[in-house]
């Protein structure tokens, strides 16, 4: 007696699923196995595929903000934007568009404003995901019609002339500095101090070693914190988060731009 057998189909074994991000957005470029998004004005970083386990494509994130922008007449350097940066971040587990803003840097208080002395502007935030790094603080100023100020608080503090110190904030920046004829800014490694503005820190996210978020110098033979802080009577660097530098003059130094930059494992 014979016996039929049935040979069962089990059909076609679906490939896996990518162990990888895949996204556009910003300008892109690779670093061995690493794809990295830079992003120098605000844009979308739209993702297209998201791994089963986030937490294997190694996606780090590097957010700067905007720099603090330099009081007049006699002013103070502006605080570095505030600097985020985190390795193996999780939080992006669904495919779709995240608006990424890139923050511009505070402006220098206006001469044609009335009156004509005040603290410069703080920087603009900058966000990535709903994760958000603070604006740098505006430099104070002192005026023989206006008297003194303190420099504003910001993600580092704007350096000042009298008054209580300005703060940065926790975990993205320092205080500002204070001296009577301008202080220093805060930057992302250090504080300002009565001249001199605050270092930025490094970070190796693109490939590269880059410092950024340096604090502006105050305007009495101040120094630039490293990172983009400006020297006195100078913008900070666009795209550094780098804070004015303070000044004398008419016109008021700007805070420089931010930036936010993303790194993940592509193969």
């Amino acid at each position: 007696m014979s016996f039929g057998y049935q040979v069962l189909g089990f059909g076609t074994v679906a490939s896996s699923a990518s162990a990888f991000y895949e996204a556009t957005g910003g300008t892109v470029t690779t670093d061995g196995d690493y794809k990295v998004h830079s992003f120098t004005s605000s844009g979308t970083f739209a993702v297209t595929k998201v791994p089963p386990d986030p937490s294997t494509a190694e996606l780090d994130y590097l957010i700067i903000a905007g720099g603090g922008g330099a009081g007049r007449p006699n002013s103070c350097g502006g605080g570095a934007g505030g600097r985020l940066y985190l390795e193996n971040y999780t939080g992006i587990t669904s495919t779709g568009d995240i608006t990424v803003t890139v923050g511009a840097g505070g402006a220098g208080y206006s001469a044609s404003a009335s009156p004509n002395y005040g603290n410069g502007s703080s920087g603009v935030n900058s966000v990535f995901n709903s994760i958000n790094a603070i604006g740098g603080g505006g430099g104070g100023f002192s005026s023989s019609t206006g008297g003194t100020s303190s420099g504003l608080n910001g993600g580092s503090g704007g350096g000042g002339t009298a008054g209580a110190l300005s703060s940065g904030t926790a975990g993205q920046g320092n205080a500002g500095g204070q001296l009577s004829s301008g202080g220093g800014g805060g930057g992302a490694g250090a504080a300002g101090s009565s001249k001199n503005g605050g270092d930025g820190l490094a970070s190796s996210i693109t490939g590269a070693s880059v410092t950024l978020a340096g604090g502006g110098a105050g305007r009495s033979n101040g120094s630039p914190g490293s990172g983009g802080g400006g020297g006195p009577n100078t913008d900070g660097t666009v795209n550094t988060g780098g804070g004015a530098g303070g000044t004398g003059g008419t016109a008021a130094p700007s805070g420089g731009s931010g930036v936010v930059i993303i790194r993940y494992k592509f193969q």
